[in-house]
């Protein structure tokens, strides 16, 4: 069992590392279509499907079960952020891919669909970790793990 401490760093760690994803992804849209860090695509690109697997093990493995016993509509809820984890991750995939077509120079969308794109993802996944950060902040001290 993992002590109050280790479960918030170790949640909040998960919360920065995807904003910290987030941040990349919104310089490479930023930088569509003529000032493109290939480095940064490939970079991304490699994280993306990791870091999200890690980060939402722990949530579903530290935060959920504690949002379950302590929200008054812990179940429901705990069951609408494991459907966002899947969206995220389904979305996550797409993403991946461009940004490995975008490493290799060889996009299979247009810059503006690809800025689209990013765009779409990391503001999801910026409001789904505000929400999560939320609730962990909400935690009674009583009700996060000793």
């Amino acid at each position: 069992m993992v002590d109050k401490r280790g479960f918030l760093a170790e949640v909040r760690r998960c919360f920065e590392q995807q904003m910290v994803l987030c941040d990349l992804l919104e310089t490479i849209a930023d930088s569509l279509p003529h000032q493109l860090d290939y480095e940064h695509c490939r970079r991304a690109a490699r994280l993306i499907g990791p870091l999200l697997q890690r980060a939402h093990s722990a949530e579903e493995t530290l935060l959920f079960p504690r949002i379950a016993a302590t929200h008054p509509q812990g179940e429901a809820l705990v069951g609408q952020l494991r459907l966002e984890h899947l969206e995220d991750e389904c979305f996550a995939e797409e993403v991946q891919y461009e940004l490995h077509r975008l490493s290799c120079r060889q996009p299979v969308l247009a810059p503006e669909a690809t800025g689209y794109m990013l765009r779409g993802f990391f503001e999801c996944l910026r409001r789904h970790v505000r929400h999560e950060r939320r609730l962990l902040d909400n935690l009674a001290p009583a009700d996060a793990p000793s």
